[in-house]
């Protein structure tokens, strides 16, 4: 008997893949404050990088550590969402697990800070 959850290969797969990415990417748009603001940030800062005087590697390093941010700031929502789902009730364990993905979230920010500072000021 086939297991009814198994992915189907090829392009199925990806096709399915991409929708449920999509429907993510909605539902943190929609849910989540942070998300939104991270990304207006991107929208500005990601044009911002290919405009800026800065060698191919440098605007690549700067766009991956915006899209770091925005990547950690998913997890970190995620995770608060399942915690929330399995209980609301105050627990020392759900307090850690928030804290230390909303920690995650601040160091992206911090490389993304230093990634952009090294690229545009480094050379002095």
């Amino acid at each position: 008997m086939e297991d009814p959850n198994k992915h189907h290969p090829g392009l199925t797969h990806a096709l399915r893949a991409t929708r449920i990415a999509l429907q993510g990417l909605r539902a943190a748009w929609q849910h989540e404050d942070a998300f939104r603001q991270e990304v207006l940030i991107a929208a500005i800062a990601i044009p911002a990088a290919l405009l800026l005087p800065a060698e191919p590697l440098g605007k690549t390093m700067m766009i991956a550590s915006i899209l770091l941010v925005l990547i950690v700031e998913l997890l970190n929502s995620a995770l608060e969402a399942a915690v929330d789902h399995t209980s609301l009730e105050q627990h020392p364990l759900a307090k850690r697990a928030k804290d230390i993905a909303s920690a995650a979230v601040f160091l992206s920010i911090v490389n993304a800070l230093a990634v952009w500072g090294l690229v545009l000021f480094g050379h002095a």
